[in-house]
Parts: structure tokens; sequence; C-alpha cells
């Protein structure tokens, strides 16, 4: 049985470019980094922001709503918020950080599909 999933067509997104794709209810970050694609949660795990809708950095997203940033090769997190000092403070006792998953993905026939989660230290 077959886990990927097709999310779109790989020559539709340039390189250094992101997209969101829905799959459901699910939102997929879709980027692609030199020819290499990547595919994440799209949706920071602190306020839940739309990470699609952020900055690309080589391999790193940044959540526009506080500046959260992630690498999407590993989900790990880079900076958990823009935030400094009391509020900093706050943001990490409310929502301590945690990464974002990180999905398998392979390009089919010039198609970009998903798959299972990987297991990635966060």
């Amino acid at each position: 049985m077959d886990e990927y999933t097709d999310l779109m067509a790989a020559a539709d997104l340039a390189d250094g470019a992101m997209t969101g794709v829905k799959v459901g209810s699910h939102l997929y970050l879709v980027a692609n980094v030199g020819g290499r694609y990547h595919v994440t949660d799209g949706r920071c795990p602190h306020l839940m922001g739309n990470l699609t809708k952020g900055t690309l950095d080589g391999t790193v997203v940044e959540c526009p709503l506080h500046g959260s940033r992630f690498d999407l090769v590993d989900g790990s997190v880079v900076r958990w918020t823009s935030w400094s000092g009391a509020a900093a403070g706050i943001a990490r006792a409310l929502r301590h950080p945690r990464g974002i998953t990180v999905y398998e993905c392979e390009v089919r026939d010039g198609r970009v599909t998903v798959g299972p989660a990987r297991a990635t230290a966060r």
C-alpha cells in the first residue's frame, strides 16, 4: 500500500519558493530549496500562524505572527519568537518551544508527493 499523497506539480514551485497545500483539513507547507522539496506542517505550533504566509530563508521558515523560525530539514526550532524580555518569557511559559512536523516527500512523475511524518529530534 502506497502511503504517499499527491500534492502538486513540482514545476509549479520555483526554487526558493514555498506554498500551502490543503489535503482535507490539513495544511502542508511545500518548499523548493535548490531543487530539493520539503514538506512540513503549515501551521506554527506556537499560535497556529500560517507558516505558508511567512518568509523563507534557505531552509528556514519564519512565522508571520511572532517571528518563530523553524528548519524545514528536521523541523527544529531555530528561534521560538522574535519577542524579547518579559514577552519572550511569557511566550515560552505559555507554549513550550517545539518544532514542526516534517514529512517524507518524493517527486514522482513530476509531482510532489507527501508520505508519513519523519521521526525527528525536536
